[in-house]
């Protein structure tokens, strides 16, 4: 596994902090893994009766080098095309979720 299992606890404990206790019956933020890839995703409770499903909403996806052990971020665009974050150099899993916290372009959360 490219994602160490204290690098997935990271991402996790920063999805779980992202929504209120109090709203989670509502929100919830996840991640999925795949190789040396990451994704945060935001769930919504379904919103009218004809749903059944929560939806999903690709936020971010972080990729981890695993000859140098550098973390990259992209965003998703209107396409679902995943482009590079040109706003933070490849580096530590801390600067790419503090990077999608800050959000300064408001390309993840809106």
């Amino acid at each position: 596994m490219a994602v160490s299992e204290f690098e997935l606890f990271k991402i996790n404990r920063y999805c779980d902090q992202r929504v209120p206790t109090r709203a989670r019956d509502q929100v919830r933020v996840e991640s999925s893994v795949r190789g040396n890839t990451v994704t945060i995703v935001e769930c919504r409770a379904p919103w009218r009766e004809s749903l059944t499903e929560w939806t999903k909403h690709e936020v971010a996806r972080l990729r981890v080098n695993v000859s140098t052990g550098k973390w990259s971020l992209f965003w998703r665009d209107r396409n679902n095309k995943w482009n590079p974050y040109d706003l933070v150099d490849a580096g530590t899993l801390d600067e790419m979720l503090a990077a999608i916290d800050e959000d300064v372009t408001c390309i993840f959360w809106g």
